[in-house]
C-alpha cells in the first residue's frame, strides 16, 4: 500500500485570535472568548490568557479567578464561520479531500495535490504562508502518513509550527509520549491504564492485543493499532455531524439531585459546539449511567430546533425529571447532548416527541 500523505491544520486560538486581530485594542492582551456568568464556560483563549492557565471548556467564572486581567469577549459565531470559509477556500486550491473537524482545523489528504508541488511539506508550509498573507492569521500544521499522526504533529510546535513524522520516525518518535495524547484516552481511561503501570505510549505497546481487549473490549484493538502509528482511516470530505455531546464521569457516584450544576455546564459545552455548524440540531438528549454501569437516555424533539443555550439547558433539565428512579440510585456519569441534525430550511416545526 502507497504511503499517504496527510496534513493536519489547525489555526491557533481560533476565535480569539479573530478577536485580536480585529481589534487593535485586544492585540497582546489576554482575551477569554465567553459569555460572561455563572454558568458560561470559555470558547477560546488567546495564547496570553493561556500563559495563566486558562483553557477551553474551563466555567468562565474559574478563568476570571486565574486572570482577572483577562478581557471577556462575548462569541460571534457568524464572523468565525465567515473566516473559517476562507480558510476552506485555501484548502480547495491544493486538494478537494478535505475533512473539516470543526470551524477551525481539519484533515488534508495531499498525496496528490492541485498545485503540483512535490511534498506534503511544501503543501502544508504553503498553505500557512496563504493563511498568513491573507487572513492575518496563523495556523499550526502537522504532516504524516496518517490522521493520527498529523494531529499529533499539528500541536508539536503550536502555535505558528509546523512538524513533520516520518514513516521511519514511529519507532522512536512514539514510545515516550504520554498515553493522553492517544484519541480517546481521557482521564478515566488514564487511571485505568496507570493502575497497570502503564504511563506511556511505549508502556502500552508491550501489552498483548489479547490484554487491551480484555480491559478495553473493542477499543483495545484501536489502541493496539495506535501505539504502533497505524491507523486506516481515511480522509472523508463532507462528513455530515450526527450528533455533538459533551458528558463527565465523577470521581464518586452522585444521587440525581446533585446533577443539575454538571448539566448546565455540560449544555454550555454542547452549545458552544453547536455554533461551530453551519447545520442545526432538533433533538436534545440526556444520557445516564449507574453505578451499576447501566445507562438510561432520554431525548426530546421541540416543535422548533433550540434557539439559546438556556433553551437547550432547560430541556435537558427538564429530561432528567422523566427518570424514575429511587431517590437513592446512585450515577458515575452525566452527558447532554444534540442530535437530529438537519439543513437550517430543513427544521421546520414537526410535532414534539419523547423518545425512550
Amino acid at each position: 500500500m502507497a504511503v499517504r500523505k496527510i496534513v493536519h491544520i489547525d489555526m491557533d486560538a481560533f476565535y480569539a485570535s479573530v478577536e485580536q486581530r480585529d481589534d487593535a485594542r485586544l492585540r497582546g492582551k489576554p482575551v477569554v472568548v465567553a459569555w460572561k456568568g455563572n454558568r458560561s464556560v470559555v470558547c477560546a483563549a488567546s495564547y496570553e490568557a493561556r500563559r495563566f492557565g486558562v483553557r477551553s471548556a474551563m466555567p468562565a467564572i474559574h478563568a476570571e479567578r486565574l486572570c482577572p486581567e483577562a478581557i471577556f469577549v462575548p462569541p460571534d459565531f457568524t464572523r468565525y464561520r465567515a473566516v473559517s470559509q476562507s480558510t476552506r477556500e485555501i484548502f480547495r486550491r491544493h486538494t478537494d479531500l478535505i475533512e473539516p473537524l470543526s470551524l477551525d482545523e481539519a484533515y488534508l489528504d495531499v498525496t496528490e495535490n492541485k498545485t503540483g508541488l512535490p511534498t506534503a511539506t511544501r503543501v502544508a508550509k504553503t498553505i500557512r504562508e496563504q493563511i498568513r498573507e491573507e487572513l492575518h492569521l496563523t495556523a499550526s500544521a502537522g504532516v504524516a502518513p496518517n490522521k493520527f499522526l498529523a494531529k499529533i504533529a499539528s500541536d508539536w510546535r503550536k502555535p505558528d509550527g509546523l512538524f513533520v513524522i516520518q514513516p521511519e520516525d514511529l519507532d522512536t518518535f512514539l514510545p515516550p509520549l504520554p498515553i493522553g495524547r492517544i484519541p480517546g484516552v481521557g482521564k478515566v481511561t488514564e487511571r485505568r491504564l496507570a493502575t497497570l503501570g502503564i504511563k506511556t505510549v511505549g508502556d502500552l505497546r508491550s501489552l498483548e492485543l489479547n490484554i487491551l481487549e480484555d480491559h478495553f473490549g473493542r477499543y483495545g484493538q484501536r489502541l493496539y493499532e495506535l501505539t504502533r502509528g497505524i491507523d486506516h482511516s481515511a480522509v472523508v470530505s463532507d462528513r455530515p455531524t450526527k450528533s455533538i455531546s459533551a458528558e463527565d464521569t465523577f470521581e464518586t457516584d452522585i444521587p440525581l439531585s446533585e446533577t443539575e450544576p454538571i448539566i448546565l455546564r455540560l449544555a454550555e459545552k454542547v452549545w458552544a459546539a453547536s455554533r461551530k455548524e453551519t447545520r442545526i440540531a432538533r433533538t436534545v438528549v440526556l444520557k445516564l449511567k449507574t453505578k451499576e454501569f447501566n445507562i438510561l437516555t432520554r431525548s426530546h424533539t421541540p416543535l422548533a430546533p433550540p434557539a439559546s443555550c438556556a433553551e437547550l439547558t432547560s430541556i435537558a433539565l427538564a429530561l432528567r425529571e422523566r427518570v424514575n428512579m429511587s431517590p437513592q440510585q446512585r450515577f458515575r456519569l452525566v452527558g447532554v447532548g444534540l442530535s437530529n441534525f438537519r439543513e437550517s430550511e430543513e427544521a421546520s416545526p414537526q410535532p414534539a416527541l419523547f423518545d425512550y
